[in-house]
């Protein structure tokens, strides 16, 4: 089961990342910290067991694990990424995340500077 949140974080109030969103069970629950044409910055929880499944990024997308730790894989390749590591997934790659343990995450997806 996938959740989103349907609104932006407040402009001009701090938060604490880790804290906007909560691990529900067998479920991946996000919510949307900004939103504009030009790209997007998300969090996401993903309880144990669960996947996002296949998808294409059309755009660079900037993950950072957050809280524990991820199983990513970007076209064929794996990756274990554990907390405060990142990665860039690159534009027009496969990408397929799975939640051996539960995990927390923030997605920046950059929409812009690709007509260079």
């Amino acid at each position: 089961m996938e959740r989103k949140g349907n609104l932006e974080l407040a402009k001009g109030s701090e938060h604490v990342v880790t804290e906007i969103i909560e691990y529900l069970t067998d479920s991946v629950v996000s919510k949307r910290i900004l939103s504009k044409v030009t790209g997007s910055v998300t969090a996401s929880a993903l309880d144990v067991g669960t996947q996002v499944e296949e998808r294409i990024s059309h755009f660079d997308n900037y993950i950072q694990i957050i809280d524990g730790s991820a199983e990513l894989t970007i076209d064929i390749e794996k990756f274990t990424l554990t907390r405060g590591q990142g990665i860039i997934i690159p534009a027009n790659s496969n990408y397929i995340f799975n939640a051996n343990k539960q995990f927390k995450m923030v997605s920046t997806i950059i929409k812009s500077g690709y007509e260079d």
